[in-house]
């Protein structure tokens, strides 16, 4: 018997096949088992505040304000980020923001285009 793979978005490891897809009772997911194996074992998997997979090189617009720590300045809801590169951190998006510069954003507060 062939073990299961951990889901990719909550990571719980009851997943559980039916027909062609893997499917996970915690959080609902289902995706094909070629997808998991298909890249590393370890390999990143970020989503947006809409459950949308997000990869290097994305656009992605901002769905909230948010006001940047240490200064006066924010991210104005709306601000389109292109060209972003994702981290393996709390803040899993590093990106560069006309008239900001370098930026860590979460995922969860951001949508793909």
């Amino acid at each position: 018997m062939t073990e299961l793979p951990p889901c990719p978005k909550c990571k719980s490891t009851y997943t559980y096949e039916m027909d062609e897809l893997l499917n996970c009772p915690e959080c609902g997911h289902d995706w094909k088992f070629e997808e998991n194996n298909a890249g590393d074992e370890n390999a990143l998997v970020v989503t947006d505040a809409y459950g949308n997979i997000l990869n290097n090189g994305d656009a992605v617009m901002v769905i909230k304000n948010l006001p940047l720590r240490g200064s006066s300045q924010s991210i104005k809801v709306g601000t389109k980020v292109k060209n972003i590169r994702l981290v393996n951190s709390d803040h899993n998006i590093d990106c560069k923001i006309d008239g900001l510069g370098a930026i860590s954003l979460k995922s969860e507060f951001v949508k793909k285009v």
